[in-house]
């Protein structure tokens, strides 16, 4: 069996994290999203993977050639060049696929790989056309929901439906199993109301002019999550450090307390009087402390300082300084970051309501009662700045020293305080 990994898509919703990578990489203990999908592929046994590229595509080449020799799996590219619809870009595989069976999914999808292996032996029992991966939600209306017969047979898909059509509440998660026959089908989708090709029609045609049976799967008792919001990356990290486990491969200088699960990697030093409460991941060469507080489900990649600091469920990328008196609490710094010494960025609301994130021109409830910043790659901050609770700042960015930061900042922006204390704001391009 081969694999097909949609991973075209450039992720505007999680800006300004995917300003710099496609969402499929960003990475995520040591690793980038899309890796972690192709390692619970191989240990299923596929080894023949197309990934479906686009927006900044040469990332995702440049880093799997040079990895795909260790990961023991060969891997090939092509490029969507229009995005036309998800029935468009499985289109492209068809040359890939020839006469086997394939398992197709979405490049931002984060999940138990353990799933990899239940769909599989499901589809394999008898002869299917096809097999579709189901959530259970609580609103329906939301979503592609896939109503089944009394066979667990997919017999409608209804896109969003009202709550007077009863369609149920089983939600398309976005990873398939299907016989080459797909491809007639998708052959004959006609666009959509939204100008699209939909993979859910090529499905119908499949069902409806073609006899074929797909079966519909729960996998509601499996860790799911489609990385389409800033804040699911933390329940992602969550998963991923829930299942690590203690590796030190670095210098533990002595006063230097660890509890619970740690990663430390290579030519990473831990200074002296440092605490670090698991689970934590702390990549390659980094500099921790002296007297930095690395709190719970925090994720450090490489070359990053962390100093007298506090960091506490934070996701840092690489080449990123957290070096004095900060704290960072249920925040994002993307690559290339650097805080003034006594920066804080505010986690929490003072009523306790969930905090609420500015997603493109929308504001969208996390349903978090903690949720700090999202900095983006290639920014930094003056001393004493403060960042209030769900506010991004763009790439490239300056703020001022002193500077209360409680809108979100555009790319390539400068803010700061004057001297009666108003802000100012200045495009910061060059």
């Amino acid at each position: 069996m081969k694999a097909v990994i949609l991973a075209a898509g450039e992720g505007k919703r999680l800006r300004p994290i995917t300003s710099s990578r496609p969402k499929p990489m960003i990475p995520l203990s040591g690793k980038p999203i899309l890796e972690h999908t192709i390692l619970g592929l191989k240990s299923v046994g596929i080894d023949q993977i197309l990934l479906i590229v686009g927006y900044k595509q040469d990332i995702i080449k440049e880093y799997f050639q040079k990895t795909s020799h260790q990961l023991d799996v060969k891997i090939d590219y092509i490029t969507q060049e229009k995005y036309l619809g998800t029935a468009h870009a499985a289109g492209y595989a068809r040359e890939f696929i020839k006469d086997e069976d394939f398992l197709m999914m979405y490049g931002d999808l984060f999940v138990d790989p353990e799933i990899f292996k239940i769909i599989i032996q499901k589809f394999e029992e008898k002869e299917y056309e096809g097999l579709i991966t189901l959530l259970e939600v609580e609103n329906p209306q939301d979503y592609g929901i896939i109503k089944l017969n009394s066979k667990e047979l997919v017999e409608e898909i209804i896109e969003k439906p009202s709550p007077n059509q009863k369609a149920g509440n089983l939600a398309n998660a976005g990873i398939y199993l299907f016989k080459p026959s797909i491809f007639k089908a998708i052959e004959k989708t006609q666009k959509s109301i939204r100008n699209e090709y939909e993979f859910t029609d090529s499905m119908q045609i499949l069902i409806k002019e073609f006899g074929g049976n797909i079966i519909g799967v729960s996998i509601n008792n499996y860790f799911w999550n489609d990385i389409g919001l800033p804040w699911q990356l933390f329940e992602a990290n969550k998963f991923l450090l829930d299942e690590m486990k203690s590796q030190i491969f670095g210098e533990i200088e002595e006063n230097v307390k660890i509890h619970g699960n740690v990663y430390v990697g290579k030519g990473t030093t831990v200074k002296s009087g440092s605490y670090i409460q698991g689970p934590c991941y702390i990549g390659e060469k980094n500099v921790i402390g002296p007297n930095a507080f690395i709190r719970p489900y925090t994720s450090v990649e490489n070359n990053c300082h962390i100093g007298m600091s506090e960091v506490k469920n934070t996701i840092i990328l690489s080449n990123t300084s957290v070096p004095h008196f900060n704290y960072i609490g249920d925040s994002i710094l993307c690559e290339n970051v650097n805080l003034g010494a006594g920066t804080k960025i505010s986690n929490l609301r003072f009523d306790n309501k969930t905090i609420k994130m500015k997603i493109k021109e929308n504001y969208v409830d996390s349903g978090r009662r903690k949720l700090g910043a999202i900095i983006g790659p290639n920014s930094q901050t003056g001393i004493n700045a403060s960042v209030m609770c769900g506010k991004k700042i763009g790439e490239n960015s300056i703020i001022g020293a002193h500077t209360l930061i409680n809108e979100d900042v555009p790319p390539n922006s400068l803010y700061y305080q004057d001297s009666r204390g108003n802000l100012k704001k200045k495009n910061n391009s060059f």
